[in-house]
């Protein structure tokens, strides 16, 4: 019996997944030359500003408060002003870190490399989460108390749209991430999507640290 050649017999090449392939790359971000993981880490940077509220309150007041409609956009104060001011940042971070999970993992399996180098949501996501620890109204004690809701939301609003924090934030983060001091090689061997975020999660944590002391001892 003679074997089909029929084309269609045979079976046809997996469709490339574009929506993955577009945020893994941040719609081509990963394709910029030199330094993809640079060019990632910069568009990370300016979603954490854009996505902190108190750039939306400083912009709202700029504009109607310029054009004289004396309208009030500060924070409110107690949990609620605490909630307003980390909400936003934490959950953009945690949809993109989520999503990089997943479409890191599809352009990988597809590509048939482990961490493709054009990937660069990780480092959207790595300097996004270094800039949100770092202004976590945290301290090692206790919690922000509800009354100081109102100066948590200026400190960490003048931070972030500071750019010697910026500037701070994206050279450590970029340091550690090319560094990767331990456990982020460990953390790079973890399966899928995963092992392509986590390093760059880590580097954040390290990046947030030293991004803590530097505020702590007022040198930014």
């Amino acid at each position: 019996m003679t074997p089909s050649t029929d084309p269609a017999a045979s079976p046809s090449p997996a469709a490339k997944p574009r929506f993955a392939y577009a945020v893994a790359t941040v719609f081509g971000t990963g394709y910029l030359k030199p330094g993809p993981g640079t060019w990632g880490s910069a568009v990370g940077l300016f979603i954490a500003v854009v996505a902190h509220p108190f750039t939306w309150f400083y912009v709202l007041n700029a504009t109607f408060l310029g054009a004289g409609l004396g309208v009030d956009l500060s924070f409110r104060s107690g949990s609620l002003g605490i909630a307003v001011a980390l909400i936003p940042s934490v959950a953009v971070w945690l949809f993109l870190a989520l999503l990089g999970v997943k479409t890191s993992r599809q352009v990988a399996k597809f590509a048939g490399v482990k961490d493709p180098q054009y990937v660069v949501i990780d480092e959207v996501s790595g300097v996004h989460l270094s800039l949100i620890l770092s202004l976590a109204p945290v301290t090692p004690m206790v919690f922000l108390k509800p009354e100081d809701a109102t100066a948590f939301a200026l400190y960490s609003g003048m931070s972030i749209l500071n750019w010697k924090f910026l500037l701070a934030g994206f050279l450590l983060f970029r340091l550690f991430d090319i560094a990767k001091p331990f456990p982020c090689r460990r953390l790079e061997k973890l399966p899928g999507g995963w092992g392509i975020m986590a390093d760059d999660w880590m580097a954040g944590v390290y990046a947030a640290i030293c991004l803590r002391l530097a505020l702590h001892f007022h040198w930014l």
